[in-house]
């Protein structure tokens, strides 16, 4: 992924492969649950491996999503409910139960609401702007659903053989808790990150004038 004078994104894929190789040789969570936890990983790769030529996306997006694979790999490797970080964080904060499942739904809605925003913003569907904030939140929040729903489903087919899959935790707010951090995630980075991926937007058109430059 990436021309010869942008070679971040290659060395991300590369380091995304070894990791995805480690930590899905002998993961302590079953086959299923690996499988399951690891979906977005393996479906969403080789789209973005196919589509880097005619429609890449910024190194901070490409930055990001690595970073997001890596949350998703580890807590298919242990299950998010026995990560050994989430317990450290436990300790620390003497919480009641494992952390690391909100940090991966913080990511389900920190990146993805950049993705859409990039994609939208270059294909001249959204404009920046207060409704984009709107439509773009809203966008996280369906994924979140949609994810929630896929976790419902799976848990009246395979029923208790899922439960490491949910990582509830016996939190009966859980599916609640799941969606509110994944809206937290997007608008933190909408607040945070918006001016940032802009600039890195305008630097991609500079790189590539024939598509157009984002309306301000």
């Amino acid at each position: 992924m990436g021309s010869s004078t942008n070679r971040l994104p290659l060395l991300l894929l590369a380091a995304v492969g070894l990791a995805f190789l480690l930590l899905g040789y002998a993961p302590h969570a079953d086959r299923f649950t690996w499988f399951m936890e690891n979906l977005p990983v393996i479906l969403g790769v080789p789209v973005l491996v196919a589509t880097h030529r005619r429609f890449p996306l910024t190194n901070l997006l490409y930055g990001l999503i690595a970073l997001h694979c890596l949350v998703l790999m580890v807590g298919g490797y242990w299950t998010y409910a026995e990560v050994p970080a989430g317990y450290w964080v436990k300790g620390w904060l003497h919480l009641a139960r494992n952390p690391y499942d909100r940090l991966g739904h913080l990511f389900q809605g920190f990146v993805p609401v950049l993705l859409f925003r990039e994609v939208l913003f270059r294909k001249g569907v959204l404009k920046p702007g207060g409704w984009s904030v709107f439509v773009l939140l809203l966008m996280a929040m369906g994924l979140s659903c949609a994810y929630e729903l896929l976790e419902w489903q799976t848990a009246v087919w395979k029923g208790a053989s899922a439960d490491a899959f949910l990582g509830s935790q016996g939190d009966p707010w859980d599916t609640q808790w799941d969606m509110a951090c994944a809206l937290m995630g997007a608008a933190l980075a909408l607040l945070t990150l918006s001016r940032q991926q802009d600039r890195c937007l305008d630097f991609h058109t500079q790189l590539n004038p024939a598509e157009g430059k984002p309306d301000k």
